[in-house]
């Protein structure tokens, strides 16, 4: 036996001690009560008088009955106890010592019966609620670091072959400048990625805070759209435009052009030469309702379950151009400013993105 379990033991022993001589005080005090009154009224009901022998004799049988029936109530206390606290307590603790131990599929079972848990149950279904919450951020964090490894590892690949490459002595400057142009891609590929990183750990951990102004929605819309111009010229693509004027919100700027951003480059680059992309906005009641549509190659459902996920790409075609963080960002972002995002898509014809945003009524109105 180890020297913990000597001093739990000792403990134990302590403990039912103490509640012994509780239940002995007071079972005294109790007992002695009710013969004193008992014997005051048969003295005064019968006139007999008590002699000292027999006096002694009963508070000696009364002494008796105490020991006896305060080492009962110790012994059923400890029966329940161990059944009520003890054993609960024991499964608690057991279940918190193997979440320390890094396993977080543990769960206590709430059993009915002669086993049930009492009011622990409420204790045990909050930390079931608990481990599986933080098995959840176990499981995200696994795959983040699995994700960031890959997402890393692809363009320092590039660099290092085109680099190696680079070192060649009677290297053509034709393929001298396609090689820097490649391990130029790589890396802004890698700057971007550490970036979207950063930006998305600080919106989680609420380490970016709203700087809420005033401002038409429209304009801005407008704004980030035309800075794709190149883009969709040098792919030859058709915009339409659907803007309603003077539709005003009050949120970050700042924050919702990363939405806009990300949500007209995802549609130029997905969507082929010769396509369409539009943008649509529209007050639907105490909303600013902003659609972003494309005719590009379309999502696939069990795909658009997941597009708003870290690192998940849909299109595996594309994954050099991006590395799966934008729509996290997005989805962060409209829920930091209290907006919702949907998707609607189908393969082949295109993807619908919908943003709506609650915003401010035109005093005027």
């Amino acid at each position: 036996m180890s020297e913990q379990e000597k001093k739990e033991r000792g403990r134990r022993w302590l403990l039912s001690l103490r509640r012994y001589f509780i239940f002995f005080l007071l079972m005294a005090f109790v007992i002695s009560c009710c013969m004193i009154l008992f014997l005051n009224m048969m003295m005064r009901t019968t006139g007999i008088l008590l002699t000292k022998d027999y006096v002694e004799q009963a508070a000696k049988v009364t002494f008796l009955n105490v020991v006896l029936l305060s080492l009962l109530c110790t012994i059923i206390d400890s029966i329940r106890r161990k059944f009520t606290v003890e054993r609960p307590v024991r499964k608690i603790v057991m279940a918190a010592e193997k979440i320390m131990a890094g396993d977080f599929s543990v769960r206590i079972p709430l059993n009915s019966g002669f086993d049930y848990m009492g009011d622990f149950a409420v204790i045990a279904d909050y930390f079931n609620k608990m481990a599986q919450e933080l098995s959840g951020t176990e499981t995200l964090r696994t795959d983040f670091i699995a994700n960031v490894s890959h997402e890393l590892k692809t363009p320092l690949a590039v660099i290092q072959n085109y680099g190696t490459m680079l070192q060649q002595p009677e290297l053509p400057e034709e393929k001298r400048l396609e090689y820097a142009r490649a391990v130029t891609g790589a890396a802004r590929r890698l700057a971007n990625l550490i970036t979207n990183i950063l930006k998305l750990n600080k919106l989680e951990n609420q380490q970016i805070y709203p700087a809420v102004e005033t401002y038409d929605l429209g304009e801005q819309l407008c704004e980030c759209l035309l800075s794709f111009e190149d883009a969709w010229e040098e792919k030859n693509l058709d915009i339409e435009t659907d803007v309603e004027e003077e539709i005003l919100v009050d949120a970050d700027a700042e924050l919702l052009s990363l939405v806009w951003n990300n949500l007209f480059s995802n549609a130029v680059k997905f969507t082929e030469p010769g396509g369409k992309i539009s943008l649509s906005l529209k007050s639907d009641g105490k909303y600013a309702v902003v659609q972003v549509a494309d005719t590009g190659c379309g999502i696939a459902p069990e795909v658009g379950r997941h597009i708003f996920e870290k690192f998940y790409q849909g299109d595996t075609s594309h994954a050099a151009q991006g590395n799966g963080l934008g729509l996290a960002l997005v989805k962060r972002v409209i829920d930091i400013v209290g907006g919702d995002i949907s998707v609607s898509s189908e393969v082949g014809r295109g993807s619908i993105f919908t943003v709506r945003l609650r915003r401010k009524q035109n005093e005027k109105a």
